[in-house]
């Protein structure tokens, strides 16, 4: 049922992109977006304040286990994001979303495939995951 979704999406993108249609177009236009995406959440730090990005090298203790060093490392992302940021970057991130998807249709790929094939690859690395 859940591949209903990315199926639903995937041919719906198919259907809307005109314009930015060519393997190139794509590829810039999710570069770009990529881009956006960046800007939002700088913005979200340098114009609006309500998160802080901490960044510092990290100091690891011997003899921690990956599970320990995993609960011991955080996003560096302090505060939470207001309402306005939280809609603009989700905002940018669909529109990365839509050319990815734009890209894979152009190379024949299914996004629900691609997904899976990410899900069980990174289940079969665990925390050594380097992607």
């Amino acid at each position: 049922m859940k591949d209903l979704l990315f199926s639903e999406f995937q041919s719906t993108v198919q259907e809307n992109v005109i314009r930015h249609k060519s393997l190139i177009d794509g590829m810039t236009k999710l570069e770009e977006s990529v881009s956006r995406v960046n800007r939002a959440i700088a913005k979200s730090v340098t114009s609006c304040g309500c998160i802080q990005i901490v960044a510092e090298k990290h100091v690891i203790p011997e003899g921690l286990s990956l599970g320990q060093l995993r609960d011991l490392l955080d996003t560096g992302v302090r505060g939470q994001l207001c309402e306005n940021c939280q809609d603009a970057i989700e905002s940018e991130l669909g529109s990365s979303m839509y050319y990815l998807t734009s890209l894979m249709n152009a190379l024949g790929l299914s996004l629900y495939d691609c997904l899976l094939t990410e899900l069980q690859r990174v289940k079969a690395l665990g925390v050594f995951n380097g992607a």
